[in-house]
């Protein structure tokens, strides 16, 4: 009996220190990349995105032109709007494709089947999950404000 009880002891203290020894070594860390684009035309206290290990959070952005203001026509906002996300993809090393998530935030509900027009073409896969919701003013004079998340696989 005390030999079953010796190796017992043996085993169930080799099962303790396996533990202790697997949660004495630290998670490996996420990365944090602050991704800013060179010609940003706003200077605000935010950043255009962050890359947080293969995740990227992208601020909200308005389509806005070279003078900081929303263009006169509606779609030139929208593609100015896109095209402004998609630089900020590439910067970290993503496509349009690679948006998991999207929001729109709209002044005026009336534009939603223009903004979908054009949306759909920035897009060569499947399309992310998006909500489309109405909103008050928009910064600048804009009528879309979007924000996303995107991962890289």
């Amino acid at each position: 009996m005390n030999r079953r009880m010796a190796i017992l002891a043996v085993v169930l203290m080799t099962g303790v220190f396996t533990v202790l020894k697997a949660n004495s070594n630290p998670l490996p860390q996420s990365t944090r990349k602050v991704i800013n684009l060179p010609s940003k035309a706003i200077s605000a206290p935010f950043s255009d995105a962050i890359l947080s290990g293969n995740t990227l959070y992208l601020a909200g952005r308005i389509g806005l032109d070279k003078d900081g203001k929303a263009p006169e026509k509606v779609e030139d906002e929208i593609k100015l709007l896109l095209d402004g996300e998609k630089d900020v993809l590439a910067q970290a090393g993503m496509t349009m494709d690679d948006l998991v998530y999207v929001q729109i935030s709209c002044s005026d509900l009336k534009l939603y089947d223009t903004f979908n027009g054009i949306y759909k073409t920035y897009f060569t896969k499947d399309y992310p999950a998006r909500e489309f919701v109405g909103a008050g003013a928009i910064l600048r004079g804009g009528h879309f404000e979007m924000q996303a998340i995107a991962v890289k696989h």
